[in-house]
């Protein structure tokens, strides 16, 4: 009777319970970077979202009133830490800010946001530094390529959208990254 109760005592042995480990470290090693690439993907995409949102904002009061509006780079300060969110305070002055436009974006928010006008002409941008690696990211809307550069947060951000194609900043009329290393977080 005592060889059939030793059978019945059963576990796992060292070897399996190394390689169950190994299993799941290399699974861990290939979500995380993944995990990563997904999570920066999602805060580059509020720059763009809130970018179309403002073109619509200036279109619509330059459809009623006949001039597009300047509105100083908001929040005032760039996000400190890099990739954390900060609330949104608009720094223009009354009249030349996002609330005469009546844009806002909802919640916190990662990017720092700009619009400069010259004549019949706009450029939108947004700059964060969403990856933590010191470089920020410039993305960008252009009415035309005739727009001056936006100066938000003394830095200068892009008068078009990069053309990979043509390795410059030449597209106009869409929203996109104002340089060819935007959008390509590392991390």
């Amino acid at each position: 009777m005592s060889k059939f109760s030793s059978k019945l005592r059963g576990g796992f042995t060292l070897i399996e319970l190394m390689i169950v480990v190994a299993i799941i470290g290399i699974l861990a090693a290939i979500a995380i970077p993944n995990f990563v690439r997904f999570q920066l993907r999602s805060k580059s995409s509020e720059g763009k979202t809130n970018l179309a949102a403002i073109r619509t904002s200036e279109e619509s009061y330059f459809a009623e009133y006949g001039t597009y509006i300047n509105a100083t780079g908001s929040p005032a300060a760039a996000n400190v830490p890099p990739s954390a969110k900060q609330a949104f305070v608009d720094a223009g002055v009354a009249g030349n800010n996002f609330d005469t436009i009546g844009w806002q974006p909802e919640g916190q928010v990662y990017f720092q946001y700009g619009v400069i006008v010259a004549g019949t002409d706009y450029m939108a941008d947004a700059q964060a530094d969403i990856d933590n690696d010191g470089a920020l990211q410039h993305w960008g809307y252009a009415r035309s390529l005739t727009t001056p550069p936006v100066l938000i947060g003394g830095t200068y951000g892009c008068a078009g959208v990069w053309d990979s194609a043509a390795a410059a900043a030449t597209l106009a009329n869409q929203v996109g990254p104002c340089d060819g290393t935007s959008g390509m977080s590392l991390f």
